[in-house]
């Protein structure tokens, strides 16, 4: 089979979810896959983290916005390649495609009420681009693969597809998570104390930074430790204005906001961290919390959407919308060694149930179904 890939943004320096799920994905199929052709439809871009080979091939498509990148620019190179197949790996495809068509659907948050409008002009353009493009595609896709039964559920009941039409494929996460001594040097990069506490805030409404502050607030009024919080993918003058709208702008010192965090450091991080917080109002897979667990670090999750899932009913859940429930699982760990250590080891046995290898399977099973 030739089997084209569309993987826009991986070659960018900051990448995020969607990113470390096409690029691993496609390393996966690179290593195990050697009887199929693939062609690997990217945006140029400073990051070159994946290599050609026999089976794989990179194909850099030029344009100047992302609408007009997948609208007109994907499709005419897909009409030269001529591949069996195309796979879109971030929510959104082409309207027109010359060949059958994979999407990979990771939510449909942006079909949901919204919580607030999000804060960057980026990710509110990327909503409505989807609400506009996603529902006219759907009907023309031969499969739609989803990343956890929560999601395959959630979108069978919004928008009721076809029989067969939607398939739940697990993420994986990269090896290179593991329990290890934490680099020094790489954690004084962003944080000046060890025992930190880590937070991946950012922007987006649904990672429920405003909530997370409140509580880190009240559990500093009574915390011994008063462990320094490092907040991930957060610009100070965003930090700043939620401090001021929710009174508590006191805690700053207690803050390290360092904005983007290199994916090379992230286990260094996780490995030093005191526990991981993860508290999302919405989140379809979370990949970050196999990360954490992989490191070692205990996390306290959201009770809601696929997080039970992934992280199990054994894991730290706390409603995320009930500040004083992230606060209490913060105390109870911090005055709990026994109970910090069992998290540790259930954590590191948890994140055996997945795999990049595994995601890959399901994968090449999905494109050799369309073939036949």
């Amino acid at each position: 089979m030739k089997i084209a890939i569309e993987a826009q943004r991986i070659f960018r320096t900051n990448k995020h979810g969607m990113d470390f799920v096409a690029l691993e994905s496609i390393r996966e199929l690179q290593k195990m896959d050697t009887e199929n052709e693939y062609f690997i439809l990217v945006s140029p871009g400073p990051d070159r983290c994946l290599e050609e080979s026999g089976n794989v091939h990179i194909v850099e498509v030029k344009c100047p916005t992302y609408p007009l990148w997948e609208q007109v620019a994907l499709p005419r190179v897909v009409a030269r390649i001529k591949p069996d197949l195309l796979h879109c790996t971030s929510n959104t495809a082409p309207l027109c495609c010359p060949v059958p068509l994979v999407l990979t659907l990771h939510d449909i948050i942006f079909l949901e009420k919204r919580q607030a409008s999000s804060r960057s002009l980026y990710q509110e353009m990327g909503w409505h681009y989807r609400r506009l493009v996603v529902p006219r595609i759907l009907k023309k896709c031969s499969r739609i693969i989803t990343v956890s039964k929560f999601e395959c559920n959630r979108i069978q009941q919004a928008l009721h597809l076809k029989e067969g039409l939607l398939t739940a494929v697990y993420n994986g996460y990269n090896d290179h998570f593991r329990m290890k001594d934490a680099d020094k040097n790489v954690i004084r990069k962003y944080v000046k104390e060890d025992g930190y506490l880590f937070f991946l805030g950012n922007t987006d409404p649904k990672k429920n930074t405003p909530r997370v502050l409140r509580a880190y607030a009240a559990y500093l009024k009574q915390s011994e430790s008063k462990r320094p919080l490092l907040i991930a993918d957060l610009k100070e003058d965003f930090l700043d204005s939620i401090l001021k709208t929710e009174g508590i702008e006191d805690i700053k010192p207690h803050l390290a906001f360092p904005g983007y965090i290199e994916n090379k450091d992230l286990a260094d991080l996780y490995n030093g961290a005191f526990a991981f917080l993860y508290p999302s109002l919405r989140e379809s897979f979370g990949i970050p919390m196999l990360e954490a667990m992989a490191c070692g670090a205990p996390v306290i999750a959201g009770n809601t959407s696929a997080m039970p899932e992934i992280v199990g009913e054994k894991a730290l859940l706390v409603d995320p919308f009930k500040d004083e429930e992230i606060t209490d699982k913060l105390l109870e760990l911090e005055t709990s060694p026994t109970l910090r250590q069992e998290q540790i080891e259930y954590g590191l046995e948890r994140v055996k149930l997945f795999s990049w290898r595994h995601t890959a399977e399901e994968l090449l099973k999905i494109y050799q179904s369309i073939k036949k």
